[in-house]
């Protein structure tokens, strides 16, 4: 982020990059090609820190970044410097809010991925907000729970409600850093819409995970319009039985023969759904056309 101060003779360059894939995971990197003013750096921002404070405790803290400019600047020796520092840390995160879509899929972690990753913000001591589709009933519609046999507490959401005042209502009762939707192909174009500004206008990130394509691989409405309008995407590898990608999912029947028609939403879990590549999705929906 390039911070410019008019008054300063020397540009205040600090390009603090936090990596939300990995859920705030202390990969953080700091630019140290600009030398720096100690002593103008530290009054300027901790002018910014003044003018904010009542806003503080509505702001997303990166705890990572404390290490890393005080590391920068030496060891903050006075209140003005360690409210530079806390300054800092505060303020990049907070203007580069992004969505996120991780896709994939069935089995391929994404459930236990938002799990971990919210796991890594509570442990900070951020607070996430979890939501789940009500449709997805499978294991309780009121929490997300992975294969693998972990789960946690979720808020629901129906087709009809609005998730940017759901996400603002929920940000006024206290600090939320950040949002993270589990099942996330059943959004509506329009909820898309609205998790979009739930970063632009209330600077608060969303990480989405979701199956990109139905049982007859075609696109979800949600899927389509987070691969269309998302900041980031990143593909979550299942495995075909083969040993390839599996990119495609087959929806079976009891006897496990290749369904081609039905209602797109069917809940299942691995009774019902099989993970292959292309070539083994085509190959076995064609022949039981």
């Amino acid at each position: 982020m390039r911070l410019l101060t008019s008054s300063l003779s020397t540009a205040i360059d600090l390009n603090v990059t936090i990596d939300h894939s990995s859920a705030i995971d202390d990969r953080a990197v700091v630019d140290d090609s600009v030398a720096l003013d100690r002593g103008a750096a530290v009054d300027q921002i901790a002018c910014w820190g003044e003018a904010i404070c009542e806003l503080n405790s509505r702001l997303y803290v990166a705890p990572r970044c404390f290490d890393i400019l005080s590391s920068r600047f030496g060891a903050a020796s006075t209140r003005r410097e360690s409210q530079a520092v806390a300054m800092s840390a505060y303020i990049w995160p907070r203007i580069m809010a992004k969505l996120y879509f991780y896709y994939s899929s069935m089995n391929a972690g994404k459930s236990a991925a938002l799990l971990q990753s919210s796991y890594n913000y509570q442990e900070r001591g951020l607070e996430t907000l979890l939501l789940t589709p009500r449709i997805n009933d499978r294991d309780g519609s009121d929490q997300i729970t992975s294969r693998i046999g972990i789960s946690a507490p979720a808020a629901t959401f129906d087709v009809d409600d609005d998730l940017f005042v759901k996400v603002g209502a929920r940000a006024n009762q206290s600090a939320l850093h950040c949002v993270m939707i589990d099942e996330a192909q059943f959004l509506t174009k329009v909820q898309v819409h609205q998790l979009g500004c739930v970063c632009d206008e209330l600077d608060i990130p969303v990480l989405a995970y979701g199956l990109r394509t139905d049982f007859q691989g075609e696109p979800f409405e949600g899927s389509r319009y987070l691969l269309a309008w998302a900041d980031n995407l990143k593909e979550l590898k299942a495995i075909c039985h083969c040993g390839r990608k599996a990119t495609m999912v087959l929806r079976v029947d009891a006897s496990g023969r290749v369904m081609t028609t039905g209602e797109q939403v069917a809940i299942g879990g691995n009774a019902q759904y099989v993970s292959v590549c292309r070539r083994h999705f085509f190959e076995r929906f064609s022949h039981a056309s």
